[in-house]
């Protein structure tokens, strides 16, 4: 079999991308730098499933209280490697610079997406006013998001949806007699007013009665 320089420096780069995401003593980047771009896209493009299920594994966590299903949370440095995917999926590439460019606004900040499921015999015409906050016990000390979204499911839960661009997702529309059957809340945090290597509890609640509660611990992600 020939071994091309093509194939060796594809190799080279997945390496490189998966020990600098196994790279935990810093606590997630806040801000990416042009090299930190150019290693969350190496994780994105990685034809090797397993490299990138084990990037993905600690961001998402598993709370299965009712309603709340899981929580994901993007990182600027998993938003890149989320948008690289999706155009590798497509068949495409993606650049450092437009890579920059899509991130704009969205550069500096942590979003914090809340997956639901509802009783299928529920009434509700939109997502209920959860609220969504994270909550650090050393300080104590309540963040509130810099915004809130809620995004209405009526079909089944999409796996394959964007979480790199959550709040442009269209919902499914509702039939005749279709319910409610989920949805998601997408809470944004400033990255500058989070410890990077914080471990903090997400709290979900409705009108001040907590629904449920997640720890995240940030010094894991990137």
């Amino acid at each position: 079999m020939r071994y091309d320089s093509c194939v060796a420096r594809t190799v080279l780069r997945v390496l490189v991308a998966v020990l600098s995401a196994g790279s935990v003593v810093a606590g997630f980047e806040q801000t990416l730098d042009r090299r930190s771009i150019d290693a969350a896209i190496a994780v994105g493009e990685s034809r090797i499933e397993f490299v990138r299920t084990q990037f993905h594994e600690p961001y998402r966590i598993q709370v299965a209280r009712s309603p709340v299903d899981y929580i994901d949370i993007v990182t600027p440095f998993r938003r890149v490697a989320l948008l690289a995917q999706e155009r590798a999926q497509a068949g495409g590439r993606l650049f450092q610079g437009e890579a920059i460019a899509l991130l704009g606004d969205r550069s500096t900040v942590v979003e914090i997406l809340v997956e639901m499921t509802f009783h299928p015999l529920n009434a509700f015409v939109g997502v209920p006013a959860y609220d969504v906050e994270l909550a650090d016990a050393s300080p104590v000390v309540r963040i509130n998001p810099l915004q809130i979204g809620r995004i209405p499911r009526f079909g089944a839960r999409l796996e394959g949806r964007s979480l790199a661009s959550p709040n442009t997702v269209v919902s499914s529309s509702p039939g005749n007699s279709q319910p409610m059957l989920g949805g998601t809340v997408v809470a944004t945090f400033g990255g500058d007013t989070l410890d990077p290597n914080g471990i903090y509890d997400v709290v979900v609640s409705e009108k001040g009665k907590e629904l449920a509660r997640a720890q995240v611990d940030m010094g894991t992600l990137r």
